[in-house]
């Protein structure tokens, strides 16, 4: 809109501006644009004209206006640029706000530094730059999420303290959030912000590869996103996708990362750096500018996802305080960063960096806020206060995981732009079912006085609400979800022979049983060649990992040889489970094998908890005692392919499921390391690494004998096999 508050004109401005393809440039002339609807009064400064004046200067000299990588209101990509002007109400500096809400539109202007000291204070005015009072006092409110990882829909069976018992209740789903963002939508000054890895985790991800979360979003519509590491998962190409689906429709969401930098020529980048990404935006809020910045962690992106080897990935706080000095340097003195690597990063780095007011953070998962009257330990307050490298407040945001909560941040400032508060409140989002645990474990719906007992006691609280799905996001959902058994029939590759299900080699009677191929399969000591596989899955979608260990009940079926579809991958691992790199000694992955076995030979635990591994073997002697059984334990080096004994001392990278990573069936050493903290999420659901490894290899066939993980066993009974 134009200072008056009328409708906007538009022109034509710069070269090398895209169409929808975003490929193919549109030359376009160079068009200088002027304010408008200028005050026909004896007191309008002499200021606007010069600033008049000082764009078209500006323009002549740098020849062009940059690349433009937004839509505008109507959500078309814009061939043109709003002409901005004064009503009789309107700002005292024409130019600037003409230069900010280019910025809005995530126009990249020049830096103020390449400008002329005669242009940068006609344009932006002496006041802006200096310390003194020049901004009116604001409150900016800004509902957050982040770390949805594709799940779409609700939560079941999620266990809360309502009313100080124990109640499963449906948690969550992004029609929920929806509806809760939009009940917001008469907050004063509110902005809406993701802070990344908005996909994989759930077949949603799986079978529409961003799609759904994109089009679930776009029920919201963002006023910006940032990248998180997981956005990489499927490469540069994969997050183009995304990013595409992404603007399709009305809704722009402007996505913005300043420490990734695409090659020219690569899928973020076909044409120019900022095709795709921005390192900023710029909104105007209560007549301020407010500079919104985004941030991905390097090294965990890196190490652990698939960007291209040309993407450039820049320090976190370096990368930050250039940008926050870039936009200080343009006049903007409310600074956000819009963040994706973890709470306490945040916290550590909002004490290095000046001029930061508000960091708003993701990938830790971090739930903050007093929840322990629902029975959820939280890590810090919410939001929690921090102090920058200057000693002023900054105000630091996270809102959970997976559409349970949306954040709502308050934040008031002088007329310095220095925070004054911080306040708000995380909202826990459910449904109005409930239901308690019967004595066998399973949930048994409230009755009616009990239903509304707890909805009266709700009704009181401000941290947890009943929401009502979005309808129409609630029908994007249903639409995809309806689509999945279709999709799910879809070919993915082929067995080349069975890959049979056994957990113990030599047990008795056989698992893999009425599969053609598996008939023997029990009497072999290479054990469970779907298990073998898994673990072979599970090292390849893991960049950091030395091995991998893959529990023998976890893979519930035999592939028969043949096709292999969506739901035959989804049979063989059909739970929720993530993957985890945990740090292992030699020593510990030592025990951790033993304590597999011990579980089911002496402590009468289920024989589901035999393990297999990929890049690791062993000699197996179930006849001896705990801690003589394993024997000639080595590793195989990932890029050498060679094999060597296993180092006591030298420590490993494991990759598994998060089931055995928290010490479920027996791994207590695993679990001690996983309660201490010390490990990293991928959040790459296993089944959809089960199915990206049978994709690339197209055909799968059984491992050399020499990679399995057994290589010698005898029995219980002492027979060798």
């Amino acid at each position: 809109m134009n200072g008056s508050g009328g409708k906007a004109e538009s022109v034509r401005v710069g070269v090398g501006i895209h169409d929808k393809s975003y490929a193919r440039p549109i030359p376009t002339e160079q068009v200088i644009a002027e304010p408008r609807n200028l005050p026909r009064k004896s007191t309008q400064s002499k200021l606007h004209a010069l600033a008049t004046k000082a764009i078209s200067t500006w323009h002549r000299k740098v020849q062009r206006v940059p690349h433009v990588n937004a839509k505008d209101h109507s959500g078309r990509r814009p061939l043109a640029i709003h002409r901005f002007g004064m009503g009789t109400s309107g700002r005292n500096d024409v130019a600037r706000e003409y230069y900010f809400t280019l910025l809005e539109l995530g126009v990249r202007m020049p830096r103020i530094d390449q400008i002329t000291t005669f242009i940068l204070g006609l344009c932006f005015g002496i006041a802006a730059l200096a310390d003194a009072p020049g901004f009116p006092p604001v409150e900016l409110n800004i509902a957050h999420i982040n770390d949805h990882h594709s799940n779409l829909s609700a939560i079941k069976d999620f266990e809360l303290r309502i009313d100080g018992i124990p109640t499963r209740v449906e948690v969550g789903g992004m029609a929920r959030t929806t509806a809760r963002l939009h009940a917001l939508d008469g907050t004063p000054n509110l902005i809406k912000l993701h802070a990344g890895d908005a996909t994989t985790g759930t077949l949603f991800h799986t079978l529409f590869k961003g799609e759904a979360d994109a089009a679930l979003m776009k029920t919201i519509c963002f006023d910006a996103m940032s990248l998180g590491n997981h956005e990489f998962d499927d490469g540069d190409a994969g997050l183009r996708r995304f990013l595409d689906a992404l603007r399709l429709g009305g809704c722009h969401t402007p996505v913005i990362s300043a420490n990734v930098e695409p090659a020219t020529g690569t899928p973020l980048a076909p044409l120019h750096q900022h095709d795709y990404l921005q390192p900023y935006i710029v909104k105007w809020i209560g007549g301020v500018p407010v500079g919104i910045i985004g941030i991905v962690v390097r090294g965990k992106t890196q190490d652990s996802s698939r960007p291209l080897a040309s993407t450039r990935f820049l320090g976190e706080t370096e990368t930050a305080q250039r940008y926050i000095d870039e936009l200080k340097q343009s006049g903007v003195r409310h600074i956000v960063l819009l963040t994706h690597h973890g709470y306490d990063a945040d916290l550590a780095m909002s004490a290095r960096l000046s001029d930061v007011d508000v960091i708003i953070g993701g990938d830790s998962h971090t739930l903050l806020g007093d929840f322990t009257a629902y029975g959820l330990a939280s890590a810090g307050p919410y939001p929690t206060q921090a102090r920058n490298k200057d000693g002023e407040v900054v105000c630091i945001g996270q809102a959970w995981e997976y559409n349970k909560i949306v954040g709502l941040m308050n934040v008031r400032f002088d007329t310095h732009g220095r925070v004054t508060q911080c306040a708000g409140k995380p909202t826990l989002q459910i449904g109005d079912g409930f239901s308690h645990v019967g004595a066998d474990g399973n949930p048994i719906p409230v009755d009616a006085a009990a239903r509304q007992a707890k909805l009266a006691w709700l009704a009181t609280r401000e941290d947890i609400k009943v929401v009502q799905p979005d309808p129409i996001a609630e029908a994007e959902i249903n639409r995809y979800a309806s689509q999945m058994d279709k999709l799910a029939q879809r070919i993915i590759g082929n067995a080349s022979e069975a890959l049979c299900l056994v957990r113990i080699p030599g047990e008795e009677g056989g698992r893999g049983s009425g599969v053609a191929g598996c008939e023997q399969a029990n009497s072999k000591a290479q054990g469970s060649d779907i298990a073998q596989v898994v673990a072979d899955a599970f090292l390849a979608g893991s960049k950091r990992a030395d091995f991998s260990l893959q529990n023998a009940g976890g893979a519930r079926i035999s592939l028969p040889a043949g096709p292999i579809s969506f739901e035959t991958a989804d049979k063989v691992l059909p739970f929720s489970n993530v993957l985890i790199e945990i740090p292992v000694t030699g020593m510990q992955l030592i025990a951790t094998l033993e304590e597999g076995v011990a579980n089911h030979l002496d402590q009468a635990g289920s024989s589901g908890s035999h393990p297999y591994m990929s890049g690791v073997r062993w000699d197996l002697d179930l006849s001896r005692p705990r801690g003589q059984r394993f024997g000639n334990i080595q590793i195989r080096d990932r890029k050498a392919g060679l094999w060597s004994p296993i180092e006591p001392n030298r420590k490993y990278i494991l990759v598994t499921n998060d089931y055995l990573a928290s010490g479920k069936e027996g791994y207590s050493t695993l679990g001690a390391i996983y309660a201490s903290g010390n490990y990293i999420n991928t959040y790459l659901l296993y089944t959809q690494t089960f199915v990206d490894y049978v994709q690339a290899k197209g055909t799968v066939v059984r491992p050399s004998a020499s990679e399995y993980s057994h290589q010698r066993v005898v029995t219980r009974a002492g027979k060798s096999l």
